[in-house]
């Protein structure tokens, strides 16, 4: 079954990271990637851009609206996902607790709808 984390964290007042902070960021990321590939349970990540950029896409009356920005205010914002495939829940749920953003933001577990 693919389940998919959604990773929500708060990215108010932190800034840029500095290129040391970045690598640092990249090799923790990097060894939970590693971690799911090697256990065979791995299908896709992604990192999503600031949510300053977002855009969103509604309709009033019929008509399709754009909007800059995010379609919640919020101080956590979806920062990326990834895809996995395990037996079930609770294999789900170890590795979401693994996963490098639960030690600072959210990890949101969702089964997937479509099935494989």
């Amino acid at each position: 079954m693919k389940y998919t984390f959604l990773l929500y964290s708060d990215q108010s007042g932190t800034g840029e990271p500095s290129p040391e902070e970045m690598e640092q960021e990249l090799a923790v990321f990097g060894a939970y990637i590693g971690a799911l590939q090697e256990a065979g349970v791995f299908v896709a990540t992604d990192w999503l851009q600031p949510v300053e950029t977002a855009t969103t896409v509604s309709c009033s009356d019929g008509e399709a609206v754009v909007h800059d920005g995010p379609f919640a205010e919020t101080q956590e914002t979806l920062g990326g996902y990834f895809i996995i495939d395990v037996p079930d829940l609770d294999a789900a749920l170890e590795w979401a607790k693994k996963c490098p953003v639960a030690q600072y933001g959210k990890v949101e577990v969702r089964a997937t709808a479509m099935g494989d």
